[in-house]
């Protein structure tokens, strides 16, 4: 019966960490981080007077979102070396 319940234990936690595995790498979660860089990056340029500030927020923003749509390349390249030694 203890072992049971640690196994549905173990089963509950997998599913939590695959459930955050998924949304740490769905377009859901990027657009959202778009859309959230986006409105502070104009927010900041309103109120620092900066020249049009909803177009040139676009730059910022999209350097953001390349960023991090690298960073799985970048870890997936690390691992292999880390494993590779």
């Amino acid at each position: 019966m203890e072992l049971e319940k640690e196994i549905n234990k173990i089963k509950e936690r997998n599913k939590k960490v695959e459930d955050d595995k998924a949304w740490e790498t769905s377009w859901t979660r990027r657009v959202i981080l778009a859309i959230l860089t986006y409105i502070v990056i104009v927010i900041f340029f309103y109120v620092a007077s900066l020249p049009k500030p909803f177009l040139n927020s676009i730059v910022p923003t999209l350097a953001f979102i390349l960023s991090t749509l690298t960073i799985p390349i970048f870890k997936r390249i690390w691992i292999k070396s880390r494993r590779s030694r």
